[in-house]
């Protein structure tokens, strides 16, 4: 009886000392353009930053004009040397409003969706 106490408390012991890992979602925390920001130059690439690296599979990132077209490039990339960022190129953008679609994957294997918008004034 004595042993089996001790083998628990030891056990016990140890899972208290381990270290938690806390696994979170992808947060958006930055993008160029910013969301809601009017810009007077039309971007060439769209750039999303998150507060965690996010998988390189199954990544997404869209642009759509206001009247339903996708204007991307459709060849989303991740930054070689920043796994928390993404990017897009886009073709000339004309005056009016876009919105940005996300998808991303979570290093805790969550996906993570979101859209915003920008406008290119004239």
């Amino acid at each position: 009886m004595r042993k089996s106490t001790s083998i628990i408390t030891l056990l016990l012991s140890a899972s208290l000392l381990s270290p938690i890992v806390a696994q979170a979602h992808a947060i958006l925390v930055k993008s160029q353009p910013a969301k809601d920001e009017e810009v007077k130059v039309a971007p060439k690439q769209i750039d999303l930053w998150f507060n965690d690296p996010v998988r390189s599979q199954y990544k997404a990132l869209a642009v759509i004009d206001s009247e339903g077209k996708r204007v991307d490039n459709r060849d989303v990339e991740q930054a070689m040397t920043d796994g928390s960022h993404i990017y897009a190129t886009v073709s000339d953008l004309a005056p009016g409003t876009y919105t940005i679609r996300y998808r991303v994957v979570s290093q805790d294997t969550h996906i993570v969706t979101g859209k915003f918008q920008f406008s290119v004034k004239p």
